[in-house]
């Protein structure tokens, strides 16, 4: 017990310092919990223990409250808007990927049929728990190439099932593939149907008997009660755990309680997916690791090349290059859930096990590259696009006192030209590129970029403009640019559009200093007007 303290202590003192030194060269957290997770494997010889066992399942649960925060930003009509990039795009990407990895495995690295399938489709998912949690921290995942990241990495944790249907086929003699496709079908079936009726009536109930009670810990404690119970009822019926939870996500998503049970579990989801992590470095087998690093290398890079030409053609068919560039960086490395399919294909003895180490080797190292490339993403898309518009490549502007238009659709173009009537210091950014070229073709200083970045707003010197205003639609973007410029400048002079009351609810609890109620505005001028008639 004693050591198992020590151990505890130790994992968490080391991950606190390697961060802080990570912090200073900022590079992300993700890779202190990964060397963490190494070193005191070596240091305490924990392989093969059960205590590692255990430590996998609590991590798994980190990717399970992850996807429940992905749900609760996937409501169904979200997801009905995306289903062309969900399956369309998602079944392609997967399916492409894969095919063109199991050619190169079964005739070039002369691997046998079975090992080479189990390979091409495990190679051909991405990291869930790295990508999207960059997403969301950097805002991204708002952006349209954020977006159709997002989309083809749920359809991958989805295809997830019948991956690891597949390998329970070609490790049992007793049921076809028939069988178990229908048995998948009806199970599926099945928890859709209760999720989305007595189920969702059960969870609405619950959190509104908990939050009644106003006692913050049994609101915390059935949030947990929902993620834990839900992913176990899909594990249950042969699922993974991370869909339970998703589906538990987007019902609850369409409550009006959605707002507050992510900010209750954002610090419980932090945690384990450092415990993640932490078990991921527990996969290293460091002397193994040098003595192959070279066909470790080889390996990873051929797989991220092929993924990344995939993945960039697929965008490309209806998306600009910038946007088809870096959902391919986004989306290029191997996943997670490649863990789950050489651990068990292996524990089937349907993949060599030393074949499995290997493979398990190459998928460390893909999640250990992933973050400098996700947190570089803008950087590194501008050498294979040739860009003057990205949002990190704005040369700080030399004016004081200027307004910033935020936006550059039908109302934001009005505002800029009746400011340039008078003469008015302003400069516009929009995350539109036509917009942005339209804009520069008219003779106005425009950028493209995001408002909600620190750079951004760095750079556009929102600490010396006179105001900002802000001209979007989506109330989403309204509150992440509000938030960050309120972050960045407590009392900024913020101007924003909004065309419902509703809309100024959901904000009032930010310090924007102006509304402008469009109906209300125009039925103002509509009056002013009329009575000039009359009288």
């Amino acid at each position: 017990m004693e050591t198992i303290l020590f151990i505890i202590f130790l994992s968490f003192a080391l991950s606190t310092l390697i961060n802080i030194i990570l912090k200073k060269f900022s590079m992300s957290h993700i890779i202190g919990y990964i060397i963490t997770g190494t070193i005191i494997t070596s240091l305490f010889d924990l392989n093969g223990t059960s205590d590692l066992h255990i430590l996998d399942l609590i991590a798994e649960f980190g990717i399970v409250f992850l996807m429940f925060t992905i749900g609760l930003e996937m409501p169904i009509n979200k997801l009905k808007k995306m289903k062309e990039i969900l399956f369309v795009n998602g079944s392609i990407q997967v399916g492409v990927s894969a095919v063109i990895i199991y050619l190169l495995a079964k005739y070039i690295f002369d691997i046998d049929t079975t090992s080479s399938i189990i390979i091409a489709l495990a190679f051909s998912l991405s990291s869930t728990a790295i990508v999207l949690t960059y997403l969301k921290q950097s805002k991204d995942i708002h952006t349209p190439y954020g977006e159709k990241s997002t989309a083809i990495l749920v359809f991958q944790d989805l295809a997830v099932i019948p991956i690891l249907l597949l390998i329970s086929f070609l490790s049992n003699d007793t049921l076809s593939l028939g069988e178990i496709l229908t048995n998948t079908f009806l199970s599926a079936l099945l928890i859709i149907l209760f999720m989305f009726t007595i189920g969702k009536k059960i969870l609405n109930w619950f959190l509104d008997f908990s939050s009644r009670t106003r006692i913050e810990e049994l609101f915390l404690a059935s949030i947990l009660s929902i993620v834990i119970g839900t992913s176990l009822l899909a594990h249950q019926l042969g699922f993974t755990y991370s869909l339970g939870a998703f589906i538990a996500g987007m019902i609850i998503s369409e409550t009006n309680y959605h707002i507050k049970v992510e900010s209750d579990i954002s610090s419980y989801k932090d945690l384990l997916l450092g415990a993640f992590f932490f078990s991921v470095g527990t996969k290293i087998d460091v002397p193994y690791l040098l003595s192959n690093i070279h066909y470790v290398f080889l390996i990873f890079f051929g797989v991220m090349v092929i993924k990344a030409v995939v993945i960039y053609l697929l965008m490309l068919a209806k998306s600009n290059k910038s946007d088809s560039v870096k959902s391919a960086l986004a989306l290029c490395q191997i996943g997670e859930f490649s863990f789950a399919v050489f651990a068990l294909a292996a524990n089937d003895n349907i993949l060599d096990k030393d074949l499995a180490s290997f493979l398990i080797l190459v998928t460390v190292l893909s999640m250990i590259l992933t973050p400098f490339i996700v947190n570089n993403i803008y950087k590194i898309a501008s050498f294979f696009v040739v860009e003057f518009y990205e949002s990190d490549k704005i040369t700080p502007i030399n004016r004081r006192n200027h307004t910033i238009i935020c936006g550059y659709a039908i109302l934001g173009r009005i505002i800029a030209h009746e400011l340039n009537k008078q003469n008015k210091s302003f400069v516009i950014i929009s995350d539109n590129l036509k917009h942005v070229l339209l804009a520069r073709k008219n003779g106005f200083m425009a950028y493209f970029g995001h408002l909600e970045k620190l750079p951004v707003l760095e750079s556009l010197k929102v600490d010396e403009a006179s105001n900002i205003i802000v001209t979007t639609n989506s109330l989403i973007k309204k509150r992440l640019i509000c938030e960050a410029v309120l972050n960045f400048k407590n009392d900024a002079n913020l101007i924003v559009r909004i065309d419902s009351l509703d809309e100024k609810k959901e904000l009032k609890d930010l310090n924007i200093k102006y509304y402008v109620h469009s109906q209300i505005e125009t039925a103002k001028l509509m009056v002013e007007k009329s009575l000039s008639f009359s009288s």
